[in-house]
């Protein structure tokens, strides 16, 4: 039997972890059973490049958090993004986009935001929701510390890694403390 270093083993299933909770998002529970959610990994140079990427927004908006959480996703091994089309409607006709019915939100204009692309259908966005949380929550039964980031998926976008409306990320990592616990 040949002898595997730890930190090989733990790159390896750290990477089987990432592809666990692709599962997850995919499975998780859809609004009307329309499924528009995706699901990327990012290891490596990649995930780094979305670190430099959010770094970048962080100078350009003048907030230090986002060079902190870049810090975060470049000490991490992966990257799970986990985004949604919202920009189309379930059709149920609820207006809790903010229009009368779906008729007239599939209507309105969408407009790029500071960050991301809109209005989105409320339905949408519980769907990513849901597929996030199910996600995050695959990396914490495994044993694997995770955090939910809003700013890896405004990134990914500004990459051009995700053309949906809405992305949001879970970088996963295992050292001997928690990265993301108390983060300054």
């Amino acid at each position: 039997m040949g002898i595997i270093k730890s930190d090989s083993a733990e790159m390896e299933g750290l990477v089987q972890v990432a592809n666990l909770m692709a599962i997850s998002a995919r499975t998780a529970p859809k609004a009307h059973g329309a499924d528009d959610i995706s699901v990327l990994i990012l290891t490596g140079a990649e995930k780094d490049a979305l670190a430099d990427e959010m770094a970048k927004i962080g100078d350009e908006k003048g907030v230090p958090t986002w060079k902190r959480d870049a810090e975060n996703v470049r000490n991490s091994a992966a990257v799970v993004l986990v985004g949604v089309n919202g920009l189309k409607s379930v059709g149920l006709n609820c207006g809790g986009c903010g229009f009368k019915d779906c008729g007239e939100y599939e209507r309105a204009k969408k407009m790029m935001g500071p960050d991301y692309e809109g209005p989105n259908c409320i339905f949408k966005a519980i769907d990513l929701g849901i597929a996030i949380c199910s996600s995050a929550k695959m990396a914490s039964i495994m044993n694997v510390d995770n955090r939910i980031m809003y700013r890896t998926g405004v990134a990914a976008r500004r990459l051009g890694l995700s053309r949906d409306s809405l992305v949001l990320g879970i970088p996963i990592s295992a050292k001997g403390k928690n990265i993301y616990f108390d983060r300054k």
